[in-house]
């Protein structure tokens, strides 16, 4: 393979809601550019990205991918995301390298979901952002009901750089206000592309379009404004297109592009477009990085001629080949036999072959060039979010902060003995996807998966049985929950046994207390007189603190509860600590019972981003879990959402953990997946009594087996 400099770099990200054609668009890049002879099919699952079998089955992105292709000189990589929020983590990595982003819109939905979190991300990362209106060769498509979404949504510097003479079934032409000319495309055939003067029909239209993007691209750049008053509100054609390529990379403009992928409308004057406008990795300018020895950032320049410094973004492994590590170049070089550290934890990685990929398959690189993307086999310790670097470099990438998980799900192995190649397997793909996350609830003794939705876990789970053949049972996580005491309440634990010689003797008087919540437990001693001798004190404490902690009314450990010990007696040689410690837990428990005590429950404040279409819905389906809704449209700082113009309503509301199991299936059926939420621990409160009954019964049968 030639060796690519930095500057005939571009480097893109596909992102967007699902089904909006990214998979399909990259399908059209990779025929229109030679790199493949025939367009894939998603249905038949010979596309180039949707390669892994779980997505040839679900017939959907579950994975990103990259590909690389040239493109007039220009070399492409391309990483294809998926579209579901349960692969967020996956679309957040690849935003994380790539210099720019598109956002793919359907024709026929608009903006949905799915189009908000891709902003969101780009926005985070700070990328130069796009938008690509898909499907307008299919029926009812309306690309002037998607602008105007689009506009309404991320304000006016979304701005239109073509739009279709006619959209829907007979589309295949396209007016290019950055150019203004017209684009003729032969449906299906690539290398037809026809340029040729805008019909008089649709001049005008043109005219006011080319206006529109002038005056928004001069509004972002004071030169370019005072060229434009001076030339009676016109700018030249290259100041015009150094205009929109400044504004792009500055995230003052976000140029919205047409392209009918199934049927290579639009494509080739998409793939013109990327190298004449995306910036390149030099152009995109300085990364940031941190300073490991002072915590500092620093900005890390894309130069090749310096030391090296790579970044993990994607770790993936495969049967009979082991792990792959996808990494992007931020500054000098990677090539096979290069020896590097890893920043994070200093043990040295000698690369194997280093490979450029096309979905599966994999090219041998010479070199790789800062900016450029590679693939490296077998690394010994190394995995997403790690830096590499030459030996006396001191910078680390700033690592991607991967979203919180919103589902979770127990598992246990169906075969005895599998619990450690469980827990062996989940490490390792844990290390392929973070956004995962592993625990083992001590109080519940079980193995809980949390991850990012109900086809986040399923995932896991399959990949659990076809990487390592291990099969698992799935069941609903148990609620940890807490017990404790409205009432104060006083009792005697008198612990007397004789079985000949010395005996055991401990007597105590014990009153509980309720504090208030989140104040956690209190021990202390009212004794006076000597009653309860002072070396005796300590053993009433432990007492209480393995009675905290094994609780009373059903297994479940107490909160916000006083013990205090005001009077006993002693026996001057059958007393002992271990008595004292169990005549305290008979006190404590007879005091509890007539404490009035409860059983409380998790409560999480949660956030559910739900179209306004399906506000209703969504409101009775939190009431049917239980939930209070707190709020709508605000977030923490108490300033207006974002989501508010994007006819997204946010619903804040409070609802028990154990409630929680299955939300997001039922935010799927009832908004057609273009409902997400998220989660966090708020507080705990009582729980109803009918259901504490249950609760109670059923954790007492769970202790008994």
């Amino acid at each position: 393979m030639a060796l690519i400099l930095s500057e005939n770099l571009r480097n893109v990200v596909l992102a967007g809601h699902a089904s909006t054609g990214k998979t399909m668009l990259t399908e059209a890049f990779a025929l229109s550019s030679g790199l493949i002879q025939t367009l894939g099919s998603i249905e038949q699952g010979t596309t180039l990205s949707d390669h892994a079998p779980d997505e040839i089955i679900r017939k959907h992105s579950i994975n990103s991918d990259l590909i690389n292709f040239t493109w007039k000189n220009y070399k492409i990589n391309l990483i294809d995301t998926p579209g579901f929020a349960d692969f967020r983590g996956d679309v957040k990595s690849a935003m994380r390298v790539a210099d720019t982003v598109i956002i793919t819109v359907s024709a026929s939905t608009g903006p949905e979901v799915g189009t908000d979190t891709a902003f969101d991300d780009a926005s985070e990362f700070y990328k130069p952002t796009s938008f690509v209106i898909t499907k307008l060769d299919a029926d009812r498509a309306g690309f002037n009901e998607a602008i105007d979404s689009l506009i309404e949504r991320y304000g006016r510097a979304v701005v239109p750089i073509q739009f279709p003479i006619e959209a829907g079934l007979q589309h295949h032409i396209l007016v290019d206000v950055l150019q203004m000319k017209q684009y003729e495309f032969t449906p299906d055939k690539p290398g037809t592309m026809k340029v040729v003067d805008i019909d008089d029909e649709y001049r005008e239209a043109a005219k006011a379009a080319h206006a529109k993007l002038v005056e928004a691209v001069a509004e972002t750049d004071e030169t370019l404004m005072n060229k434009f008053f001076e030339n009676g509100g016109e700018l030249s054609e290259e100041d015009l297109r150094e205009g929109v390529k400044h504004a792009l990379l500055t995230r003052t403009l976000f140029p919205v592009f047409c392209a009918s992928p199934l049927h290579l409308l639009g494509v080739e004057r998409l793939l013109d477009l990327m190298v004449s406008i995306f910036p390149s990795p030099i152009e995109r300018g300085a990364e940031h990085a941190i300073e490991i020895s002072s915590s500092n950032e620093v900005l890390l320049e894309p130069k090749s001629e310096c030391d090296t410094v790579a970044f993990v973004f994607k770790t993936v492994s495969e049967p009979h080949v082991g792990e792959l590590s996808f990494v992007r170049v931020y500054a000098g070089h990677i090539e096979s036999g290069h020896e590097l550290i890893n920043a994070q934890t200093k043990q040295p990685e000698k690369l194997g072959t280093v490979y450029t990929v096309v979905g599966k398959d994999k090219i041998p690189a010479q070199k790789l060039f800062a900016g450029d993307f590679g693939v490296v086999l077998k690394m010994k310790d190394s995995h997403t979010n790690n830096t590499l670097a030459d030996k006396g470099v001191n910078l680390v990438i700033k690592p991607v902060q991967f979203p919180e998980p919103v589902t979770d799900i127990a598992v246990k192995p169906v075969a005895r003995g599998d619990e450690e190649k469980i827990s062996t397997a989940l490490f390792h793909l844990h290390e392929e996807d973070p956004s995962f996350k592993i625990h083992r609830d001590e109080e519940t003794a079980q193995l809980i998966l949390s991850g990012l939705g109900d086809i986040h876990l399923e995932t896991i789970i399959r990949r659990l049985k076809e990487k390592f053949g291990i099969s698992v049972i799935t069941e609903a996580p148990r609620v940890a929950y807490r017990e404790t005491v409205r009432l104060s309440a006083s009792a005697q634990g008198k612990f007397k046994r004789q079985n000949g010689g010395h005996g055991q003797y401990g007597d105590t008087w014990i009153r509980v207390e309720p504090l208030p919540r989140g104040t956690g437990n209190q021990f202390t001693s009212e004794v006076v007189g000597g009653v309860v001798p002072t070396r005796f004190i300590p053993a009433v404490e432990k007492g209480a603190e393995e009675t905290f902690k094994q609780g009373i009314l059903a297994g479940f450990p107490i909160m916000d509860m006083k013990v205090v010990v005001y009077d006993g007696s002693h026996h001057p040689v059958d007393s002992s600590e271990m008595a004292f410690k169990v005549a305290a837990q008979m006190g404590i428990k007879a005091a509890f019972e007539k404490a009035h005590p409860v059983l409380l429950e998790p409560i999480y404040k949660v956030e559910t981003f739900v179209p306004d279409e399906y506000t209703g819905e969504v409101i009775a389906e939190l009431s049917s879990r239980r939930g209070k809704i707190v709020g709508f449209d605000s977030d923490d700082s108490g300033e207006t959402s974002i989501t508010v113009a994007r006819h997204i309503q946010t619903l804040q509301a409070l609802v028990p953990l154990s409630e929680l199991y299955g939300y997001q299936s039922a935010l799927n059926r009832i908004a057609q997946r273009r409902a997400t939420f998220k989660r966090v621990f708020s507080n705990y409160e009582e729980v109803p009594f009918e259901l504490a009954v249950k609760v109670v019964e059923l954790n007492k049968k769970n202790h008994q087996e």
